[in-house]
């Protein structure tokens, strides 16, 4: 019996088979080129990451797709107007009965590391791109499918792109809520009854008591976090402090203070705190934040802090936690407005998945 080629989910007007080709019949690759002596201007460069600058000159204009070949082989990025790209980035053009926004969408929902040709980086081959098979409607239906996946996309861009103005909206709001380097009192404070007293500069062992991570391979699996420098590792069955806690990286990434108010556990990368002197935990961990962290690094290779060194560092506090109270509400508030634009980032991202899968053959 001759094998069907139509997707689970299909716009009502459309019931004809799909057609099996391959890439290589529906477009052509081109390389990306060395773009050192490009001048500067306003056309995008693209690299297997994104965008790596903007120069004078273009290698194609038009719609078209960039795929990895070394590097990020798995996120094809869709192109649009003049740019360039560099050699470790193909890009499509010359299409052939397909549109570029349907290839694209076919590209999304390629497992690009299938194809995968090499041991160490990966590495991908115009020629093994091209006998990749794909599957084709008639252009009605695909422009339809692209039309409405495209109305995805620009969801999820317009949720990205309001992300990013809340993160630098905090950003401002953090400026003026904590001293410039060398003052002593903020640009913004708030007001009570009466008003609060003045901030005072202290040493951080004065603020926290730094304590060392433990081994963590005798712990069963359980539900409290595991946390290293990257964030939550695993889930185990003990902890090693249980109240709010400032985490700062003692080697590797040692600029990214995380802040935990649950029971945990961490690895011995990773320097726990206790909050002293009735400072609020949560306004000490935005002070950290406030740090240039990389700044106090004692190692060559790998970043490292000591606890000596993190106690040496000054800060200027408020001497009431009612104050430090207030400061934490107001960035948590932003903060709960960012993390639920991400969950809706996430949402519509699943959301654009699921469609992938059922859309296409």
């Amino acid at each position: 019996m001759k094998e069907q080629y139509v997707p689970q989910l299909r716009f009502p007007e459309f019931d004809e088979e799909w057609k099996k080709k391959t890439i290589g019949k529906i477009l052509k690759i081109g390389s990306g080129k060395d773009h050192k002596h490009l001048g500067e201007g306003e056309i995008p460069v693209y690299g297997s990451g994104g965008v790596m600058r903007y120069a004078d000159e273009y290698l194609y204009d038009g719609e078209s797709i960039g795929i990895g070949r070394k590097g990020t082989i798995d996120n094809p990025i869709f192109l649009s107007g003049k740019f360039w790209t560099v050699d470790t980035l193909f890009y499509t053009h010359s299409f052939e009965e397909v549109l570029p926004r349907f290839a694209f969408s076919i590209f999304e929902n390629i497992n690009w590391y299938k194809y995968n040709e090499a041991s160490g980086v990966p590495s991908l081959s115009k020629g093994t791109i091209e006998k990749i098979p794909v599957y084709t409607p008639k252009s009605t239906e695909q422009q339809k499918i692209a039309s409405f996946l495209s109305a995805v996309d620009k969801k999820i861009e317009q949720l990205t792109r309001k992300k990013e103005l809340l993160e630098e909206y905090k950003k401002g709001v953090m400026q003026k809520l904590f001293p410039k380097p060398g003052e002593q009192h903020p640009e913004l404070r708030f007001k009570d009854e009466e008003d609060f007293p003045d901030w005072e500069v202290k040493p951080l062992k004065e603020i926290l008591k730094i304590n060392y991570g433990k081994d963590y391979k005798h712990l069963g699996d359980g539900e409290i976090p595991l946390l290293g420098t990257g964030g939550v590792m695993r889930y185990v069955d003990d902890y090693l402090y249980d109240k709010p806690s400032v985490l700062i990286g003692r080697k590797g990434s040692i600029d990214t203070p995380q802040f935990i108010d649950q029971p945990f556990w961490t690895v011995d990368t990773l320097f726990y705190t206790e909050v002293l002197n009735d400072i609020d935990p949560f306004f000490a961990y935005l002070l950290i934040t406030t740090v240039n962290l990389l700044k106090y690094n004692e190692a060559s290779g790998v970043p490292s802090l000591s606890a000596s060194t993190l106690y040496s560092i000054k800060r200027s506090v408020p001497k009431s936690v009612k104050e430090q109270k207030k400061i934490s509400k107001t960035v948590k508030s932003i903060n709960s407005r960012i993390e639920l634009i991400e969950k809706k980032i996430q949402q519509t991202q699943s959301f654009k998945k699921g469609l992938l899968q059922q859309m296409f053959v």
